[in-house]
């Protein structure tokens, strides 16, 4: 069973154990990742590799970043905090 199911995307979103792992050990709970898949900025690396990343108000090691999959579900594979976007050279 899917982890939640995005509105945004219209696909059913999945957390990898890792993204998991890393959610905890940084404090990021399921409604706060929920709330930057859903409403956060998009930088997309191809077809299928993105990052969607949002300010948290409150929170001091900001952007919170979740790197994911897209294909017929939304694959969360890591989270991160303090990151940072960076243009394409």
């Amino acid at each position: 069973m899917a982890d939640f199911f995005s509105q945004r995307f219209g696909k059913n979103v999945w957390i990898t154990r890792h993204a998991r792992q890393s959610m905890q050990h940084r404090g990021i709970d399921d409604a706060t990742l929920e709330q930057i898949v859903e409403a956060g900025d998009i930088k997309r690396k191809d077809d299928v590799h993105l990052w969607v990343y949002m300010h948290i108000d409150g929170r001091t090691d900001n952007m919170i970043c979740a790197a994911a999959v897209e294909s017929e579900a939304i694959i969360i594979q890591t989270v991160m905090i303090s990151w940072e976007l960076e243009d394409e050279i």
